[in-house]
Parts: structure tokens; C-alpha cells; sequence
């Protein structure tokens, strides 16, 4: 079963810029926050511009830096929101980034400063950098904390259908086949929904070989999540390799994998038989 979002007028860029500047209006006459110093984990829009928060905004407004996975692409939310921000207030951090970049963000911190964390979109940490610097923050005692919102993971598990109450998260999985393979085989057994990202180059062999490792299970397969082109498929691994085999992979892949379902045993469904009857 496919899903696909129908492009409507309201979702067209220019519709939805005004709606963006009619928000930042709104957003405007929030009054600034003045943040306590510490490093703040803020979660950038994963697609739709839209879902930013307004903490967020008002976080960025007023902390004294902030460090981007990419300059460029933060500017332009930034830019979105009429976030005033000189060129001072922004440096570019990812985790290949050196260790003395670390200390220096951490020393600002130190010093009473408000330092946001941004990747290029979703939550920071969660298959994006940012890792590093929390881990250095908090190997020195200093305050790390949360700005929820946008995160690829927590939205395909709201809409995927399929149990939430364990979720076994594996990122990207490896590029090499063998490893690809092997890690695929440790967690078919597991007895918790898996969810992983993909790319477009790398889908249609990744979905036969999960047709293979995970055969009559029911999978969620969603593709741009937010966006204009949002597509869904929920069905048997086998039916969307089937239905995608013609298809060329576009945008980026999010993809979950029912958990395997644990085998009562006979005395076990006695017993429960037993109990209803009693």
C-alpha cells in the first residue's frame, strides 16, 4: 500500500513562504529569551520549514553562537525567521572538527555563554554530528540541554503503524555488503522494530537483501518525509521491492521493519487458556 501526499496549492514554495513570514511575524513578538550558558542541542526543520519550534527561534535570537553543521543552510533559516545574526555569531562545527575547536566552543561556555548546536536539519546527535562536543561537554561538567523538535526517527515511528514500545535504531548501515549483511543478520531475531536510514543510490540493494534477511514482514518505507514529494509504502518487504523495482530511488529513505514476533509455547498458551477460562 502506497501513500503519496497530494500537492495542494497551500503546498506550493510560494504559498508556503507566506505562510513562513506570517509565523515569523507572530514569532517576532515573542519576547526574547536570555538563555543561561550552557550548550543547547536545537532541532532544525527536516523538511517542511514549517516545523521549527518557536523555542527554538527565540533560542537562536538571543544565545551568542551559534555552530552549524553548514553556514550556508543555517543563513537561510536564519534569513527565514528574521533571525538577526552578524557573521560573528556563527561558526561552522561538525565532528570532524579538531579537539582544540572543542575546547574553544567549551571555554566560551566556561565564560557564561549561550552556545546553540545545529546540524543541517533534524536533531543534532541522532545520525548527525554533534556527538563529540556534547560527550566533551559533559566529560567537564558543563550543562547540556535539550531543544526538542524535528527528528527523521521519532516522526516515521508516530506514522509507521507499528510497535513503538521497543525501537532498536541502526542509523545508516554500513556501505559494504558483507558488513551490511552481517549486522542485518544479528538483529533478525530481535524482538524490537527496527528503523534505519537509506539513500537513494543505495535502496533497491538494500531492500532485496532485507527481503531476504526479513521475508513476510511488514515494513514502512517513507521517503521524504515533509516534504512536497512525501511518499509512504506499508506493506510486505516483498510487495514494495516488487512495486519499487521499476522505479528510481529520489530523496532520502527512512525505513522500519516490524519486530519478529516471539513464539508462545504450549504451555505458555495453556496457561494463558486457562486464566481467561478461570
Amino acid at each position: 500500500m502506497c501513500y503519496s501526499k497530494q500537492i495542494k496549492k497551500q503546498d506550493s514554495p510560494d504559498a508556503s513562504l507566506r505562510e513562513g513570514n506570517q509565523v515569523s511575524a507572530k514569532m517576532l513578538a515573542v519576547p526574547k529569551s536570555s538563555p543561561v550558558a550552557g550548550l543547547y542541542v536545537l532541532a532544525t526543520p527536516i523538511g517542511n520549514m514549517m516545523d521549527v519550534t518557536l523555542r527554538a527561534i527565540s533560542l537562536l535570537s538571543s544565545c551568542d553562537l551559534i555552530c552549524c553543521e553548514d553556514t550556508r543552510k543555517t543563513r537561510g533559516l536564519l534569513a527565514r525567521y528574521s533571525v538577526q545574526c552578524a557573521r560573528q555569531r556563527m561558526l561552522r562545527y561538525d565532528d570532524q572538527a579538531d579537539e582544540k575547536l572543542r575546547s574553544k566552543i567549551c571555554q566560551r561556555i566556561t565564560e557564561g555563554q549561550s552556545i546553540a548546536l545545529l546540524s543541517d536539519s533534524g536533531t543534532p546527535t541522532i545520525a548527525d554530528p554533534g556527538f563529540k562536543l556534547v560527550r566533551t561537554c559533559r566529560e567537564q561538567g558543563l550543562p547540556v540541554f535539550p531543544v526538542p523538535g524535528p527528528s527523521a526517527l521519532s516522526a516515521a515511528i508516530s506514522v509507521c503503524g507499528l510497535p513503538s514500545d521497543r525501537v532498536l535504531f541502526l542509523s545508516f548501515l554500513p556501505r559494504k555488503k558483507t558488513q551490511k549483511q552481517r549486522l542485518l543478520e544479528s538483529v533478525r531475531e530481535c524482538e524490537a522494530t527496527l528503523v534505519f536510514f537509506e539513500s537513494p543510490h543505495r535502496l533497491k540493494a538494500t531492500l532485496e537483501m532485507l527481503e531476504k534477511c526479513f521475508a513476510q514482514r511488514q515494513v514502512c518505507l517513507l521517503r521524504e518525509m515533509t516534504k512536497i514529494f512525501e511518499t509512504h509504502h506499508f506493506d510486505k518487504i516483498e510487495k514494495i521491492v516488487a512495486e519499487l523495482s521499476e522505479k528510481k530511488p529520489r530523496g532520502e529513505y527512512t525505513i522500519v521493519i516490524a519486530p519478529l514476533k516471539k513464539q508462545k509455547s504450549e504451555k505458555n498458551e495453556q496457561r494463558e487458556e486457562t486464566a481467561r477460562n478461570a
